[in-house]
């Protein structure tokens, strides 16, 4: 899908109703509080005979309606050889950047095709929360959400995991091979089964078609806007950088998530001397150590995406019915401290080489406290931001992205001055301070949601 092609919002009064009230370039939108989509409400304008909209609340066009079989008649039906064989190409650049990584003659140029491969490999990380938002209404998205989370947060424990066993036998160079093979059949899989779900570029092509069956070129999307290409584009690319750096909340909760994403990153740097050095692993058997995190992160999978969107459903039945964003953020209050948790406890049996299990045990409560803080955090901006949930992922990937290949080149350098012990202690404590945030946005959320001074207008 194009989330980042979203410039203009839909005010829906029902996820599946019409949307009638047109933004243009020249008016200003409040993102916080004005968020736009299907959560928001509209006021009934007349209806123009010439505005192409879903044919009413049950339409199988609208995502909202998509069930997951559903989705691949859809795109089976209405997707063309064009965009199917730029899909293909899209899909192309990650695979390239993967297989020269693997035949890299220096450590230049495989730092150059990692980059490649990341630069077409972070769509899915970015978009993946706005397609969500797209096909989901505000009291289901906590399950949907915590599927989609599974990838980004188990990955980079499968990862290391399996690639150990691979160095160990074929060499390095073979880890990019195996990737090159799993990335291709994903890619192959995903162009019969991902479709675009972004509504207004959906009644865009619904409009074009009806112009060519009927003649009438008077036809226009309800969602149309009168940007031109050029500023479409400028207006995608500055829409996230404005999002991070003048809202708080974007802001606070990207550096909050960026900072635990970093921490993960760090601790991969320990994982592998500690338990060779200190408890006599492996090459192979080593990734087997990367399982705590990945135990952690299934653990709290299981506690959040079973509660969160009965929690949301009856802290708004509670007050008034109104389905609050902030009612996402009280499992982070608890969720939180699990990071400092276990880094502290990490730190210190490594340090004094106790069982090995109980560090793992200790790299278990990172895994729980990442996901619980991870999926709250991405479940919040999309119920605040809706329409431009896409644009808020943007930002908290990028600061995120920027923290997790930043803080691990601190990290040799920290534990050779301050050891595992101390050096744990450290971020331990920066983590606790950072547990405050979820509390404050939970009391002042809202209020900082509608107050003017700190609205962002594009």
């Amino acid at each position: 899908m194009s989330q980042d092609e979203k410039t203009f919002p839909c005010d829906e009064a029902t996820p599946t109703a019409s949307a009638h009230h047109i933004k243009t370039k020249s008016e200003e939108l409040d993102l916080e509080n004005g968020s736009s989509g299907p959560d928001a409400k509209q006021e009934e304008l007349p209806r123009d005979p010439n505005i192409v909209d879903w044919d009413g609340p049950d339409d199988p066009e609208n995502p909202f309606n998509w069930t997951a079989l559903g989705i691949i008649d859809v795109r089976a039906r209405r997707i063309t050889t064009r965009e199917r064989l730029f899909s293909i190409k899209r899909r192309v650049i990650i695979i390239r950047g993967v297989v020269c990584c693997a035949v890299a003659p220096e450590i230049g140029s495989l730092v150059v095709f990692r980059f490649l491969a990341g630069f077409a490999g972070s769509c899915p990380l970015t978009i993946g929360a706005g397609s969500i938002a797209d096909m989901y209404v505000q009291e289901k998205r906590g399950g949907a959400m915590a599927v989609w989370a599974i990838g980004p947060l188990i990955g980079p424990v499968i990862g290391p995991i399996a690639g150990a066993y691979i160095a160990q036998a074929k060499g390095w160079r073979w880890t990019f091979y195996i990737l090159a093979m799993a990335s291709g059949a994903v890619a192959i899989s995903s162009l019969f089964t991902i479709s675009e779900s972004y509504a207004p570029t959906l009644l865009a092509r619904k409009t074009q078609k009806l112009r060519k069956q009927t003649g009438n070129l008077s036809l226009r999307s309800a969602l149309e806007t009168n940007m031109t290409t050029k500023e479409l584009f400028w207006f995608s690319i500055i829409r996230p950088a404005k999002m991070l750096f003048l809202s708080p909340i974007v802001f606070l909760l990207s550096l909050y998530v960026g900072l635990v994403y970093g921490y993960l990153y760090l601790l991969f740097t320990t994982i592998t001397s500690v338990f060779e050095q200190n408890y006599g692993f492996s090459q192979g058997s080593v990734g087997l150590s990367y399982l705590g995190i990945g135990i952690g992160s299934i653990i709290g999978l299981i506690l959040l995406g079973g509660t969160s969107d009965k929690l949301l459903t009856y802290l708004s039945a509670k007050n008034g019915g109104e389905k609050k964003p902030e009612y996402r953020l009280p499992p982070m209050i608890p969720g939180s401290l699990f990071v400092p948790a276990s880094l502290f406890m990490y730190g210190w049996t490594a340090y004094y080489h106790t069982h090995w299990i109980v560090p793992i045990i200790g790299t278990s409560f990172l895994g729980i406290g990442m996901l619980i803080t991870f999926m709250t955090v991405t479940t919040y901006l999309v119920d605040v931001f809706t329409v431009y949930a896409a644009s808020a992922m943007a930002a908290n990937t990028v600061f995120r992205s920027l923290a997790g290949a930043l803080l691990p080149l601190a990290g040799p350098k920290m534990y050779a001055a301050l050891g595992l012990g101390w050096g744990n202690s450290l971020l331990g404590f920066i983590a606790l301070a950072f547990c405050v945030l979820p509390v404050i946005f939970w009391v002042y959320g809202e209020r900082i949601r509608t107050s003017p001074r700190f609205q962002v207008r594009i």
